[in-house]
């Protein structure tokens, strides 16, 4: 009975504006042949604060719904929530020319799912070592109180996880570990207003991660969005 949460009416500072100063470039990472890259400079600092304010004010807390993990795998703090479109298809439009067009011959939807999992790792928090599965879409009804599944044939086959702050802010730890397929790994450090991707699902090219401990008094706070393919 863990609640989604929606807005009740659009919220002013999540309304993305055009960002003519943000220059998102991808960067691949070189993970044994799995599909791994950041995009940087998908958010302002701004409107990566507008998300922590916003979400602190529907609360976090231990559960998450949907999501079961086995016991001390996951040990931070979520709220999940239904992102309005006036944020998402700004979103999805500064990202689109950085994504993969296909995966496994399904072509990238228009659209980023709607439905946005935000954690909080506060001081000793961790996320070990798992891979992410993959989610059909989903977005809001017009009378803003149901969530409501996109249709059959559209499922994520990406997890994109967009930093909301980082060591800059004062984080200290917090490192996003991949892992390679001869057992090597390479370490994200998260980064105010960037997104890091690799494809999830439970196929041989899921990418194996967990989410570093947080070591210090700063909380690190960072969005899961589903990038959908199909149709």
């Amino acid at each position: 009975m863990t609640p989604v949460y929606a807005f009740a009416q659009e919220p002013v500072a999540l309304c993305l504006q055009p960002q003519p100063d943000l220059q998102p470039a991808r960067r691949d990472i070189a993970l044994g042949g799995l599909l791994a890259f950041v995009i940087d400079q998908v958010l302002t600092p701004d409107e990566a604060d507008a998300m922590v304010v916003a979400t602190e004010r529907l609360g976090y807390r231990d559960a998450a719904p949907g999501i079961v993990t086995p016991p001390g795998m996951r040990m931070n703090k979520s709220v999940h929530w239904l992102a309005d479109t006036s944020f998402m298809e700004p979103l999805a439009r500064r990202l689109a020319p950085l994504l993969p067009c296909e995966i496994d011959g399904s072509p990238l939807f228009g659209q980023l799912s709607q439905r946005v999992n935000m954690y909080r790792y506060d001081a000793q928090d961790v996320f070990n070592c798992h891979t992410d599965g993959d989610w059909p879409g989903y977005g809001l009804s017009p009378q803003r109180d149901q969530m409501l599944q996109w249709p059959d044939g559209l499922r994520s086959c990406l997890t994109m996880l967009l930093y909301l702050n980082g060591p800059r802010d004062g984080v200290q730890g917090g490192d996003t570990r991949l892992f390679r397929p001869d057992g090597g790994y390479v370490d994200v450090s998260p980064v105010k207003g960037s997104a890091l991707f690799f494809r999830h699902g439970f196929g041989p090219g899921s990418v194996l991660h967990e989410g570093r401990q947080v070591v210090g008094s700063v909380s690190k706070y960072v969005a899961r969005i589903n990038v959908m393919y199909g149709r």
